[in-house]
């Protein structure tokens, strides 16, 4: 099976080429410069050149707050873009599974988010991601919409790593305590995705097809999230940090974050068979990976 992933430096991406490399499932990374989500003749010359097996939309603008004051790049990007990787997958007859967020929602549901739920984003960054669901699933019904939220892993830059470097010069930490979601390992989503891929290339079954929530299991706050991440270090060998639980008041961003960014993943458990572990457990597989690494710069 040949896989294509949008993007180059992603944590999905980054993540579905170590496991790539573990299992021997060939993938190709496709970004800038031979290929840009805001010039379509450049998406659609890519894939006809590799003609993969699936193709995986994982490339964002994710820029939330930037977001709020780049509206048109990021519809460019996570609508107009999606849209264009999911028409290129049909064009060669692959199926695309497109990567989507829990800011399709509001957050005001007092429960976890089902796929059946209405969706109501409150930031540019949600709504764009929303249109580039629309425009996947107008343009290829050969496509599965993973919603995933609170991405972290050994790549790129994320809460995790953000909480590790700043645990190098400080002692004390404020951190939101009143919005609640289920962190989740990229490297836990590549596993997922292989899985799907594999699924959809054999059987054309249109159950298999759809949209699907895809999180860690559990649920936290920013803060609990950093509280264990806090006290794994200081059990393996770091400083001791404490957390500030502070409301979202006091942390005011350009953009609105849901209060509420739970996924209910029974769907995909009933469907795949894919039922992500919990949280604090694939957390610790992330830290020590980044622990053993040595280096007083392993955070940046």
């Amino acid at each position: 099976m040949r896989i294509a992933v949008t993007g180059k430096q992603g944590q999905i991406v980054q993540s579905l080429l170590r496991r790539g490399a573990e299992t021997g499932v060939e993938i190709s990374a496709v970004g800038r410069p031979e290929m840009d989500l805001a010039n379509p003749a450049s998406i659609a010359a890519a894939f006809s050149a590799l003609r993969p097996d699936v193709i995986v939309s994982a490339a964002a603008y994710t820029a939330v707050d930037k977001a709020e004051s780049e509206a048109e790049l990021a519809f460019s990007v996570n609508a107009a873009g999606a849209g264009a990787v999911a028409e290129a997958a049909a064009r060669i007859g692959a199926p695309v599974i497109h990567i989507s967020t829990d800011y399709v929602f509001s957050g005001d549901k007092a429960s976890a988010y089902s796929e059946e739920d209405a969706t109501a984003p409150i930031s540019v960054y949600g709504r764009s991601k929303l249109a580039g669901e629309t425009a996947v699933a107008a343009v290829n019904p050969n496509h599965v919409i993973l919603r995933t939220a609170w991405v972290y892993s050994p790549f790129g830059s994320n809460f995790l790593k953000t909480m590790l470097r700043l645990s190098e010069t400080r002692d004390h930490l404020r951190v939101v305590a009143d919005q609640t979601g289920c962190p989740t390992s990229a490297l836990e989503i590549a596993d997922a995705i292989l899985v799907i891929a594999t699924r959809i290339v054999a059987d054309p079954a249109p159950s298999l097809r759809g949209t699907f929530h895809l999180t860690g299991s559990g649920q936290a706050s920013w803060a609990d999230f950093a509280e264990e991440i806090f006290a794994e270090l200081l059990k393996s060998g770091g400083k001791k940090v404490e957390v500030e639980r502070i409301p979202t008041a006091d942390y005011p961003t350009p953009a609105r974050r849901p209060a509420n960014s739970r996924l209910n993943g029974d769907k995909l458990a009933k469907t795949y068979g894919i039922r992500l572990p919990e949280w604090k457990q694939s957390m610790m597989v992330v830290m020590q990976d980044l622990l053993n690494k040595g280096s007083l710069r392993r955070w940046a």
